[in-house]
């Protein structure tokens, strides 16, 4: 019983360590202050898209062509990444550098890059071995505890670093992260 959440919430929690949407909670949180309304945005977008690969197993990924999920999920951080860039000055001027809403922000972006990313596949082949619920709290847990994370270094690192550097990494960053959906 124990391994049914301590290996899914080990194993999920290292593939995730580092991973794009990490890197994206990150980057979204240094241009919010709404940190919990981010937080559960990404976090109710980490339940959909792992909870229904939990419920469907490998169903989903054989019936919705992941090519297309992938050029989604690509096409969404490069538009992020290239508005980023563009209101970097026109943000300096107005003195404000906060998404219009840090929610939806983290859910869309989230659950497209996790649609048929590593974790929510590992996630369904959990499923398959062990108690579905189990494995759902382990993987949850450990997305939760990465995310939380995630959003606190992004505040740190707003309060000490250039808020146009942020924004200019963080356009970056994004268009990058979007570009290898496409490799």
């Amino acid at each position: 019983m124990i391994q049914d959440i301590l290996l899914p919430f080990l194993l999920v929690g290292l593939a995730e360590l580092g991973d794009k949407t990490q890197l994206a909670v990150l980057v979204l949180s240094t241009k919010t202050r709404r940190y919990a309304s981010l937080l559960a945005g990404v976090m109710l977008a980490f339940i959909l898209t792992d909870g229904i690969a939990i419920l469907f197993g490998n169903y989903i990924s054989q019936r919705i062509p992941m090519d297309y999920v992938r050029i989604g999920a690509g096409l969404m951080f490069i538009i992020f990444g290239l508005m980023t860039l563009h209101n970097r000055n026109k943000n300096e001027e107005e003195g404000s550098y906060e998404l219009k809403s840090p929610f939806m922000s983290g859910f869309w972006l989230i659950l497209l890059a996790e649609m048929g990313d590593k974790t929510q596949l590992a996630a369904a082949l959990f499923a398959t071995q062990y108690n579905p619920l189990l494995v759902f709290i382990g993987v949850i847990a450990a997305l939760f505890i990465l995310s939380a994370t995630a959003v606190y270094l992004g505040k740190m690192v707003m309060g000490k670093v250039d808020k146009k550097t942020i924004s200019t990494i963080a356009g970056v960053l994004f268009i990058l992260i979007g570009a290898s959906f496409f490799l």
